[in-house]
């Protein structure tokens, strides 16, 4: 449910984008559009700021209920705004929990989860993700009412879309909220953070329940041995330790370029990647639609490989496949090619990251860190990761109308040739090893 609200809440602005920047008058404002879709991700650098402190402290389960109350209010208070400055601070608050969200459930999921099946577990989280993305696409194209060909802003903002369309497609958001919210008290507690807290009587029960006495027996070994060794918390003076530093920096970085690889902005900005193309609003609304369905049958592939091929060579696959695509859709932009073969190479590159950096990359973050240091390293590099995105979202609109949307396609190509770079130097393989045998290793 915490992936699922993170990709609901995420993708739901984009649905609703063509009829509140009408509502609210800034379709002719690039900086305030970058700002309304942004802004969520200064709550999201906020949430993943605050999720290391507080899992760390109280606990995985805890910091996730906080997290699910967060998404019921901000979903019915952003919808009911009445002023952009209104929407934007329950957007802010929504990005709180998106944050939270984001790193508090690999987080957690990672650390109950057999090594043979911690790829496909942890990949469960992104395909809630998926289908958060996707129920949001189709609940928005089924409230949204029909635009006339050739409709006016005027038309439209005067239509039932303008003035309360958009606004039930945010409180549509409260009832898998209040979903998430009941079904967290349901949880056991991480074995790892109970243990890290002296609670080693509350953990044997909850191993039982994931393996059997056996692997509870070997499970609590591997713990305690991880956690008796030097290094009690996450500190600046912990960065000295160069092998710390380096696990950081691999962290962030992959963090960064998931973001930076550009697939978000087809998400957020479908309007503008699709009208560019010769679509109009109707058409986009359905072409969303396709390239969540997409996203979510990929996904389901990224499962069934993750622990068969492992997370390097899919990672690669990833940089190295939107690499061409986006040199391909620069292409097509340039010659001005529209309708049908500009869809094809959305859903291409969709279908590529979906079963490569999109899960593969919160599976990595969520095995390379140790266990003493995981809360607060996994909080760091969810930071970089929305401080990335932030500035991937704000920048698009100002990128397309400078460098126009073939320059920005073949840029993002560029940063992908840098990704494949980077992986290919530092990151190894950490399919089929446990927490500990991966931390031994780093």
């Amino acid at each position: 449910m915490g992936g699922l609200l993170f990709g609901y809440d995420w993708v739901v602005i984009g649905g609703a984008k063509p009829f509140y920047e009408r509502y609210f008058e800034i379709t002719d404002l690039p900086y305030m559009q970058g700002w309304a879709m942004g802004a969520a991700i200064i709550g999201c650098l906020i949430g993943a700021g605050i999720s290391g402190i507080l899992s760390d402290k109280f606990g995985r389960k805890k910091s996730l209920i906080i997290s699910a109350f967060i998404f019921v209010i901000s979903s019915i208070a952003t919808g009911a705004a009445g002023g952009l400055t209104t929407f934007i601070i329950y957007r802010i608050i929504g990005g709180i929990g998106i944050g939270m969200a984001s790193s508090l459930s690999p987080t957690y999921i990672s650390e109950i989860s057999p090594a043979h099946i911690r790829g496909r577990m942890v990949s469960i989280n992104q395909l809630t993700i998926v289908i958060g993305i996707l129920a949001a696409q189709i609940i928005n194209w089924q409230i949204a009412k029909p635009v006339a060909i050739g409709a006016t802003d005027i038309d439209i903002l005067q239509s039932w879309n303008g003035q309360w369309g958009w606004r039930w497609m945010f409180w549509a958001t409260a009832i898998p909220s209040v979903v998430f919210f009941i079904a967290m008290f349901f949880v056991p507690e991480s074995p790892r953070w109970l243990m890290q807290k002296g609670q080693n009587s509350k953990v044997i029960p909850i191993l039982n329940r994931i393996g059997n006495a056996h692997y509870a027996e070997e499970e609590m070994k591997q713990i305690q041995e991880s956690l008796q060794k030097k290094g009690e918390k996450m500190s600046l003076s912990s960065l000295k330790n160069n092998s710390i530093r380096k696990i950081l920096i691999l962290g962030i970085g992959l963090a960064v370029f998931q973001q930076w690889c550009g697939i978000n902005v087809i998400f957020n900005y479908a309007e503008e990647v699709f009208s560019a193309a010769g679509y109009n609003v109707s058409d986009i609304l359905f072409n969303i639609l396709i390239t969540g369905t997409v996203n979510l049958i990929f996904t389901f592939i990224a499962m069934s490989t993750v622990d068969r091929w492992g997370r390097r060579k899919l990672m690669l696959t990833g940089a190295s496949g939107l690499a061409l695509i986006y040199a391909a859709m620069g292409y097509a932009y340039y010659a001005h090619i529209t309708g049908w073969p500009v869809l094809v190479l959305v859903v291409s590159a969709i279908a590529c990251y979906s079963m490569s950096l999109a899960p593969v990359t919160w599976v990595v973050l969520s095995e390379i860190f140790p266990n003493k240091i995981r809360g607060a390293a996994m909080a760091i590099a969810t930071f970089a990761l929305w401080s990335a995105c932030f500035m991937l979202t704000y920048t698009f609109p100002l990128l397309n109308r400078g460098m126009g949307a073939s320059g920005t396609f073949w840029l993002y190509g560029f940063i992908c040739i840098l990704g494949f770079i980077f992986i290919f130097r530092n990151l190894p393989e950490t399919n089929g090893k446990t927490l500990e045998e991966i931390e031994k290793e780093f």
